[in-house]
């Protein structure tokens, strides 16, 4: 890669615009969802939200009364379940609740909706259980997953080497990645690490996307180019508010997320680039359950019925992330490398 690649300009908006910005529906609620609660008082963002969706041409409903995609029972999936989960009458998955549209808190405040909970609710159909959601953080979901407080997690979790000695793991969604900017951005494709030269990046903090961010910075400065400034924020709400006042160039994270933005808000946002998770190699999406215990096999003959009655491709297509869909479900896909 020549030395001599220039960074891009950045644009920084002044504090008036950011002001202006900071009152548009989609970002309320995307506060609200990383966890600051204050915009989306009163059940408005939501609303406001699921109009901006539907006028991009989601049929988002973001009450917690979800109509949600059902498919049916599963007698082989079924007959795959060990005896312990086979004697429940509930399957308990634990979700996230902070990012749209993968899972994020309904008008109430209360009810975690979004991608991973209808596809929870798929596995849980399949399996001819009812449907229990328990909302963790990040941090507390191998926990809750290790001392059988959840029977599963479907949580954004990707498939690592590292991880399957611990979990077993049913795919169901590519792992892609997105460069999220301001609209009006000067910054126009990201494809290579020399295009974030000099930039600021907010990325989340142990993440495989962090790692990427990393290595694309250490070829950068190993070339001789402008390093980048890396920045850690606490919640979604707080990168999305980073990114509109300027204070950040770029987003880097789940392209789920970061496309569910520039699709209901493109006068905001827009994504400049993608890429596999897994970057140099590829990564998938999967449900975690414990390592041996024999429910990865059920569960990921529950998916593929899903996949093939068509209900899993219009789980995604309600949330936009069709592009984001596997040819099948696999228990235990290879995974990204361990680190050394």
């Amino acid at each position: 890669m020549p030395t001599t690649t220039p960074s891009r300009p950045r644009r920084r908006r002044s504090a008036t615009a950011a002001a202006a910005l900071a009152v548009a529906p989609v970002l309320a609620l995307l506060a609200a969802c990383g966890g600051t609660s204050d915009a989306a008082e009163g059940g408005e963002a939501g609303g406001d939200l699921q109009a901006a969706a539907e006028a991009a041409g989601l049929e988002v409903n973001t009450s917690p009364d979800q109509d949600r995609i059902h498919t049916q029972e599963n007698p082989d999936a079924i007959a795959l379940l060990p005896p312990e989960l086979a004697a429940k009458d509930t399957l308990t998955v634990a979700v996230g609740a902070f990012t749209a549209p993968l899972s994020f808190l309904a008008d109430d405040e209360a009810t975690p909706i979004g991608n991973e909970t209808d596809i929870a609710q798929l596995v849980a159909d399949a399996l001819g259980k009812e449907l229990d959601l328990q909302v963790k953080a990040w941090a507390d979901w191998p926990l809750a997953l290790e001392s059988g407080d959840v029977d599963a997690v479907i949580a954004n979790v990707t498939v690592t080497e590292e991880r399957k000695e611990k979990y077993d793991f049913s795919s169901y969604r590519n792992d892609q990645l997105g460069w999220l900017v301001q609209a009006d951005s000067d910054i126009t494709e990201v494809d290579e690490p020399s295009d974030i030269a000099g930039l600021t990046v907010a990325v989340g903090s142990g993440t495989n996307q962090e790692k990427i961010l990393l290595a694309w910075d250490q070829e950068n400065q190993d070339a001789g180019l402008d390093p980048v400034q890396v920045e850690y924020f606490e919640n979604d709400g707080d990168t999305i508010l980073a990114l509109q006042s300027g204070r950040i160039d770029a987003s880097f994270g789940p392209n789920a997320s970061a496309s569910y933005k520039a699709k209901v808000s493109p006068q905001d946002f827009a994504v400049v680039g993608t890429l596999n998770g897994g970057w140099p190699d590829t990564a998938q999406i999967a449900v975690a359950t414990v390592k041996g215990s024999g429910a990865a096999e059920a569960v990921t003959a529950a998916l593929q019925g899903a996949f093939d009655d068509g209900t899993y491709q219009q789980v995604l297509e309600r949330w936009g992330l069709e592009d984001e869909a596997i040819e099948a479900p696999e228990t235990n896909p290879p995974g990204l490398p361990k680190t050394s």
